[in-house]
């Protein structure tokens, strides 16, 4: 989906667009087939030009790769169209609780897909949201785990996602915390999405919410473009050093992955055939070894962040770039970084 219509968009469009025939350009042999994945990081939706929903997400999870779990995150897919604006995204896990009861049939293959949902809830209603979280939990079938209320927000609009205006400094507002103080004494987690200034911000958070388990998307999104552009090694320091601080608070957890957006820089949709994945390991190999020395891999889990990331590389490149990135991991390292700790956050069942 093209987000053209948006006044930032007018220089900077915020997604880049699937390609299938230039995906088609590259193709790979899949490396340690056999190794279980969790996918902790996909979306579903029906936009005007793009769809994503079960049959487009299975031919990706049967590119070669054996993933046997994924997990929701919340993209406005789905909301209701009608009734008070809170309760409005309690449809998007309606729906997707319905895609994860068909994979349950067993129709769809192994894998367990949408066995968690993270949706969304305006935390910025204080406690009056704790109605909003009773009714995903409920609407979620036994599969809800969080909330992500996105809060990327920098002095340049371009920057930011056009779906979503947060006030600056969201995250230490009154009102917003009142709101993430729901989140634990209901079990739920929090997905955080913001960008590398930010990150020192949701330390402070994670500090005063020690029981609030939290993971970052996206490995804190550092940005390339812009302002950042042609700074990538300053940009790399100051994140690598707000990464540091934030690893100190043990109820915060990393994805590793989304580095396929625009706002990360790297171009990988300008090459005339798709990035391989010795190219996309090597592109993120400081990024993910700073994250899993910060963390530990038992903090850490990859992600695919499709299909956004999908106009940049295809599926089965991805994880095996991961699988790449991964190579000097012990047994239990690598078993904890492609599911163990995916599967301990979003406390998803992987048995039979």
């Amino acid at each position: 989906m093209s987000s053209s219509t948006t006044t930032a968009a007018a220089t900077h469009d915020h997604y880049v667009p699937v390609r299938e025939d230039w995906l088609a350009r590259h193709s790979e042999p899949i490396l340690e087939p056999a190794l279980p994945i969790v996918d902790p990081h996909h979306h579903l939706w029906d936009r005007p030009n793009w769809r994503y929903l079960l049959p487009e997400l299975l031919a990706d999870l049967n590119a070669g790769h054996r993933v046997v779990a994924t997990v929701f995150v919340q993209c406005r897919a789905f909301h209701r169209a009608e009734g008070p604006e809170a309760m409005r995204p309690v449809g998007e896990t309606e729906f997707v609780n319905g895609v994860a009861a068909m994979s349950a049939s067993g129709r769809y293959g192994p894998a367990k897909i949408c066995a968690g949902i993270v949706g969304h809830a305006d935390l910025m209603l204080g406690a009056r949201v704790r109605e909003v979280l009773e009714a995903h939990i409920q609407a979620g079938g036994g599969r809800f785990r969080g909330i992500r209320h996105i809060s990327v927000w920098d002095e340049d609009p371009v920057l930011m996602n056009p779906a979503y205006n947060p006030p600056q400094g969201m995250l230490g507002s009154a009102q917003f915390r009142e709101g993430f103080a729901q989140l634990a004494p209901l079990g739920l987690s929090f997905d955080a999405w913001l960008l590398h200034p930010q990150i020192g911000e949701l330390a402070a958070l994670a500090r005063a919410f020690p029981e609030t388990r939290i993971v970052l998307d996206h490995v804190g999104g550092p940005v390339g473009i812009r302002r950042f552009a042609g700074r990538r090694e300053e940009v790399f320091a100051a994140w690598a050093a707000a990464i540091r601080d934030l690893a100190r608070c043990p109820n915060v957890h990393v994805k590793l992955g989304g580095l396929g957006m625009r706002v990360n820089g790297f171009g990988f949709e300008t090459q005339e055939a798709p990035p391989s994945s010795e190219q996309l390991a090597a592109a993120w190999r400081p990024y993910v070894e700073t994250c899993i020395e910060a963390f530990g891999a038992a903090r850490c889990m990859f992600e695919s962040n499709f299909p956004v990331d999908k106009g940049s590389y295809g599926y089965a490149a991805c994880w095996n770039a991961f699988k790449r990135l991964a190579a000097g991991a012990s047994a239990a390292e690598k078993a904890d970084l492609f599911a163990g700790t995916a599967a301990r956050f979003y406390r998803l069942d992987l048995g039979g």
